[in-house]
């Protein structure tokens, strides 16, 4: 499969996630985010492993948790701290930082090259999400800054690292494990912070049954990009996530789009090409220096 083809199926799970927004505050019972966040993870998780029908092993199980801990359980609740204690717009562009130090821990952790292009992208698309979300709030609050700063840390981590550690599994099986081992760590979590959830409408069971099934689809597709694509390259694809989320707004809940919004959106897609082309021109410089390389190889084998 091509790289544009990887690309393209790694970007329906941001754009996906976008949707989730709408479904939250139209379907879902109000005050249960860790709760929610359990639940999206833990039956997910658990419907994949009926599919794969393999259990991590060994070195694999601990992996699996720290994978699950990071791009789950630590994640979605810093998330969610960042959420009730910062006006939103702020929370989502602090969070969208993660692009920027996605590409600095893939250096320290993959050997990956620090390019200028792929810096620039990842700023342009903190300045796109800044212009499609932010509005005139000037509350900032120190615990609520770090946990916005943390969770992007957490998820930049839990992207390197799972692409460092290859899995003898399918991404299916790789998505299996990590969301089972993110919902087992929420649950303790949930049970302690919040009260117990309420027998669900049919709009919460609708709005419940939307998360499970997707959250499943678009992890598969998640980590299969980045088993395939540059680090760099996954992680800007993020920032279609608020991107879609704005655009569902404006087109089924009849949002209003503003003059600085409609620019936040021509510069989260400028930023988004902006770093595939950086990574798809390292992957190129990278190409053609082992294609050099090789005929060495090959006249010194032969004398």
């Amino acid at each position: 499969m091509s790289r544009t083809s990887d690309l393209l199926l790694t970007a329906l799970a941001p754009c996906i996630w976008g949707s989730t927004y709408i479904v939250t505050t139209e379907l879902l019972p109000q005050g249960y985010p860790i709760t929610v966040a359990m639940i999206r993870a833990l039956p997910a998780g658990l419907l994949l492993l009926l599919l794969v029908r393999q259990w991590p092993k060994g070195i694999w199980l601990l992996r699996s948790f720290i994978l699950g801990a990071l791009n789950f359980s630590i994640f979605q609740t810093l998330l969610f701290v960042a959420a009730y204690r910062l006006p939103g717009g702020i929370a989502a562009t602090l969070g969208a930082i993660q692009p920027l130090i996605v590409i600095f821990l893939a250096s320290a952790l993959l050997g990956s090259a620090v390019r200028l292009t792929s810096i620039l992208a990842a700023l342009a698309g903190m300045a796109g999400v800044a212009l499609l979300v932010l509005r005139n709030e000037a509350a900032l609050d120190p615990l609520g800054i770090a946990a916005a700063l943390g969770g992007a840390v957490s998820m930049a981590l839990g992207v390197v690292l799972t692409r460092k550690w290859q899995p003898p599994v399918s991404p299916l099986g790789f998505a299996a494990w990590q969301l089972t081992a993110g919902g087992i760590l929420l649950l303790p979590v949930m049970l302690w912070f919040e009260p117990a959830l309420p027998v669900p409408t049919l709009p919460n069971a609708m709005g419940f049954t939307y998360l499970v099934l997707f959250t499943a689809i678009t992890y598969i597709l998640w980590f299969r990009g980045v088993a395939r694509l540059e680090p760099a390259a996954v992680s800007s694809l993020g920032f279609l996530s608020p991107l879609t989320a704005v655009l569902l707004g404006w087109g089924i809940l009849g949002q209003a789009l503003s003059p600085m919004q409609i620019s936040g959106v021509a510069v989260v897609i400028a930023s988004v090409w902006l770093s595939q082309r950086a990574s798809r021109s390292g992957a190129r410089s990278s190409l053609g220096s082992q294609q050099q390389v090789a005929p060495r190889e090959s006249v010194s084998s032969s004398t």
